[in-house]
């Protein structure tokens, strides 16, 4: 396949993909785009009462992503992008949080949204057990995120995975980092590193680190 040029780190909240994504973009020399969630007014609101506040925040995260991933196509200096999140994906909540006429008008928004936007070269999809997410959660300690729950986690992360068993528009590195710091741990980054540039199609593959076996 080549170095990819534009490479999403993806997963379930907790999962690590900003910290990934940063180090990438740094090994790498791309440009770094976060999706920095704080921009979102409704989020934190909406982990207080779903029902009350899931079609603004979803809207506002639609209208926000579109924007960012419009930018994208500006960027022609040559050094490539990694990105901390991949567009599609906000299918999932959507079809999570949303029901009957606001998935109908979340959809409505969504065709109008015509206008291209780049489509990755290799998305990194990081996996991890819902207790760990939790966990992980705790530790980073931000107030809105203590009301979610493992059962919520569960159901995140199986969305995610019906998510991208249908995705083909580039090829998916699927990472078992349960047990995995790649932050902290030198040698497993490294060893990602390595699976990274070997990827070489399209489709789904599979990396599970040595310590997670």
């Amino acid at each position: 396949m080549g170095e990819a040029r534009y490479m999403v780190v993806e997963g379930p909240i907790g999962v690590g993909k900003t910290s990934l994504a940063r180090r990438l973009a740094d090994i790498f020399d791309r440009h770094l785009v976060e999706e920095l969630p704080d921009a979102n007014p409704f989020l934190e609101p909406f982990y207080g009462d779903p029902a009350r506040s899931a079609l603004a925040t979803q809207l506002q995260f639609l209208v926000n992503r579109y924007r960012q991933q419009r930018a994208l196509a500006s960027v022609q200096d040559g050094r490539g992008i990694v990105a901390d999140y991949l567009f599609a994906k906000d299918q999932i909540f959507a079809q999570m949080n949303l029901q009957g006429p606001e998935l109908d008008l979340y959809r409505e928004v969504l065709d109008l949204m015509t206008d291209p936007i780049p489509i990755p070269d290799l998305v990194i999809y990081l996996e991890a057990r819902p207790e760990v997410l939790l966990r992980r959660l705790r530790k980073r300690n931000r107030e809105f995120e203590r009301r979610i729950s493992e059962a919520y986690l569960e159901e995140l992360i199986e969305a995610y995975r019906r998510f991208f068993h249908a995705y083909t528009a580039a090829p998916v590195l699927v990472v078992n980092c349960s047990a995995i710091d790649f932050v902290e741990q030198g040698n497993d980054l490294a060893d990602l590193i390595r699976e990274i540039r070997s990827v070489k199609h399209q489709g789904m593959q599979q990396y599970i680190p040595l310590g997670s076996q």
